[in-house]
């Protein structure tokens, strides 16, 4: 494989990766308000391959925050105990919206890896064309 290929399929699975992390991201935002809801967050790790040893990136196993549930006061809620409390979710916006716009600045900085390793493979072309 080429360093052009191989440039063009490490950022890939770097986009593929973090396209995944921000479905995730998505999800804990639109699960702030569910009760129980424990957050979901993504590992990345580095996949060792082919003869050339080109690293890609491949999302490990989605894990579930294990940090408390807040307890939310609502004694007219169907899930409340006898004391009026019932489990609320763990997910914060603030951590989300951070989450979320890590993911989308390295989303683009593959994004822009992958357009520099394909001009230079047009310019090559070019080139060698003449």
């Amino acid at each position: 494989m080429s360093d052009f290929q191989n440039a063009l399929s490490v950022s890939a699975s770097g986009l593929k990766a973090q396209a995944q992390r921000l479905r995730h991201v998505s999800e804990n935002i639109a699960n702030t308000d569910t009760p129980g809801y424990r957050r979901k967050t993504v590992s990345f790790e580095t996949e060792f391959g082919g003869s050339g040893n080109v690293g890609h990136v491949e999302t490990g196993r989605v894990r579930l925050d294990k940090s408390t549930l807040t307890q939310m006061y609502d004694p007219s809620h169907p899930l409340a105990d006898d004391t009026g409390h019932y489990e609320g979710s763990n997910v914060s916006l603030v951590i989300e919206i951070a989450d979320a716009r890590e993911a989308q600045r390295s989303y683009e900085a593959n994004l822009k890896m992958f357009d520099q390793a394909r001009q230079m493979s047009s310019s090559l072309l070019e080139l060698l064309r003449r």
